[in-house]
């Protein structure tokens, strides 16, 4: 008999309080693994992502329930990503067609699952947020190749900026996407596994090419607000100019008038 089980990674928000999850059952702490329902487990991380083993629909609606109140910034609509093992010796571990065969279902290879699948849904979700940016931008680069000049839009550009800065910290603070887990120091055997499945999801390759592109949101907003800021700049010198020639003008005519008068 072929044994699976669902594996399922789902992004709730944007910080997830694991302190109030003290008094849970632990089955583990790096990362905090818990037990659910009648037989399936949880593995939480700190960013907000929640991966659920062998957690029937019921059981998953009434643990997110639950963990609501511990949701910081909860999004709308969760990334999610899924997945089947597959329990079985008969192959080396590692992506066999749409499934993933594992040796044993292991509380460490649960964990190292746990790890890739919550780190490709947080990609996911800035992937989504990159391209809604990139809508965004892309007019405003299109004004200044036509126009040569930058958009009126100040705000608009401080809160792209804004956005790009927020989502690089978030993945190289929090989530720390590029990076092993820490269980991967006390269990090394569990490396190859690790390094299957991040290339599989292609952990790294969409990390850099998050990057890539919020460098270049960042780098084009910055150009046009400093374009912005000069043509302001310019503008103000030039009602400058203008209010020196005014006040000249009518102080030549002040003098004009006094001359005719005293004449």
């Amino acid at each position: 008999m072929i044994a699976q089980i669902k594996a399922r990674a789902l992004l709730i928000g944007d910080r997830l309080d694991l302190r109030a999850l003290e008094t849970a059952e632990r089955l583990a702490i790096a990362p905090l693994t818990i037990a659910v329902g009648a037989r399936g487990k949880v593995v939480l991380f700190r960013y907000g992502a929640v991966v659920l083993f062998d957690v029937d629909a019921a059981e998953e609606l009434a643990f997110l329930n639950q963990i609501h109140p511990l949701v910081n910034e909860p999004v709308t609509k969760p990334e999610v990503e899924t997945l089947t093992l597959w329990l079985t010796k008969e192959v080396p571990e590692g992506m066999n067609k749409n499934l993933l065969a594992l040796h044993d279902l292991s509380l460490g290879r649960l964990q190292v699952v746990a790890d890739v699948l919550a780190k490709s849904s947080i990609l996911g979700l800035y992937e989504k947020r990159v391209a809604a940016s990139f809508e965004l931008i892309e007019p405003l680069a299109k004004e200044l190749q036509q126009r040569g000049r930058g958009s009126r839009r100040g705000r608009d550009l401080v809160s792209h900026i804004g956005t790009a800065l927020l989502t690089q910290h978030r993945m190289v603070g929090r989530a720390e996407i590029i990076e092993k887990p820490e269980l991967l120091w006390e269990r090394p055997e569990l490396e190859p596994l690790f390094l299957k499945l991040e290339d599989e999801f292609e952990l790294k390759e969409r990390a850099h090419t998050l990057e890539r592109k919020l460098e270049l949101i960042t780098r084009t907003a910055e150009t046009l607000l400093d374009l912005l800021q000069a043509n302001r700049a310019l503008n103000v010198e030039w009602y400058i100019t203008i209010l020196i020639v005014v006040e000249i003008g009518l102080t030549l005519y002040e003098l004009f008038i006094r001359g005719h008068t005293g004449t």
